[in-house]
C-alpha cells in the first residue's frame, strides 16, 4: 500500500476532527449521509477497472463498491492519516491506498496509476475548502471512457425551515459546508473538457449525485 505525507493545515484539521470520530463514523454517519449507496449501484464496473475513491475516509464505500462489482481493482486516498488507520484496516491487501491531497494528487507517484476507469468523490467536497479544484483535478485523471461519480449534501432546500437551519449549524462543527453552485460547476467543468453530465436530486433536496463522463 503507498502512503505519503500531506503536512498542511487542511490536512492537520482533518486529523484533529477525525482522530476520535473514526472509531464511530461508519455507526453515526449511515443516518445522514445519504445517496451513497445509490452513487455505488449506478457505477456500472466491469471486471478490472480501476475504482478510485478520493477522500476514501474508513474505506467503507471501496468495501461496498468491492461486493457490488466483483474483480474491480480498488484504490483510495485521503488527507487524514487518521481515517486511513480505518481503511487500511477495513481493506486489508484488497485496495492500494495512499495520503494525499485531492486537489494536487500524483496518481502514478501515489497509487502507482496513471489514470482510473471510475472516480468517487462521496460526500467529500463539503469538507475541501478549494472542491471545485477537487473536482477539476478528478476528471483530469480519468482513463478514456472514464466517469467521476459524485454525491454530497444538497442544498436542503427542500426541508423545511428550522429543520434546515439546525442542520447547518450541525454540519458547521464538522467543518461541513453544502456546495449550493455544485450543479453549476459540475455543468462549467462537463463543458469545458467536452463531457457528458447526468444529476439528479435526493428527496428534499437532501443530497444532489452527478456523474461526469469522457464520452467513447
Amino acid at each position: 500500500m503507498a502512503t505519503g505525507t500531506a503536512p498542511t493545515p487542511h490536512a492537520a484539521l482533518m486529523d484533529s476532527v477525525y482522530k476520535g470520530q473514526r472509531h464511530i463514523y461508519d455507526l453515526t454517519r449511515k443516518y445522514y449521509l445519504f445517496g451513497r449507496d445509490t452513487l455505488i449501484d449506478g457505477l456500472d464496473a466491469k471486471p478490472g477497472m480501476r475504482v478510485l475513491e478520493i477522500a476514501c475516509g474508513t474505506g467503507r464505500n471501496l468495501a461496498r463498491i468491492g461486493k457490488a462489482w466483483p474483480g474491480v481493482r480498488l484504490y483510495g486516498l485521503d488527507i487524514s492519516a487518521e481515517m486511513l488507520k480505518n481503511a487500511r484496516k477495513a481493506l486489508g491487501d484488497g485496495a492500494t491506498l495512499g495520503e494525499g491531497d485531492a486537489c494536487s494528487f500524483d496518481p502514478l507517484e501515489l497509487l502507482g496509476e496513471a489514470a482510473f476507469d471510475r472516480i468517487v468523490l462521496s460526500y467529500a467536497l463539503s469538507m475541501i475548502p478549494d472542491w471545485e479544484a477537487a473536482v477539476s483535478h478528478a476528471t483530469a485523471q480519468l482513463a478514456p471512457g472514464g466517469e467521476l461519480h459524485i454525491v454530497d449534501f444538497g442544498d436542503l432546500g427542500g426541508m423545511p425551515g428550522p429543520l434546515e437551519r439546525m442542520l447547518h449549524r450541525w454540519l458547521a462543527k464538522f467543518h461541513v459546508e453544502t456546495r449550493d453552485t455544485l450543479p453549476e460547476a459540475a455543468r462549467r467543468i462537463a463543458m469545458a473538457q467536452g463531457m457528458e453530465l447526468t444529476s439528479q436530486r435526493g428527496m428534499l433536496s437532501y443530497f444532489q449525485l452527478h456523474v461526469l463522463r469522457i464520452p467513447g
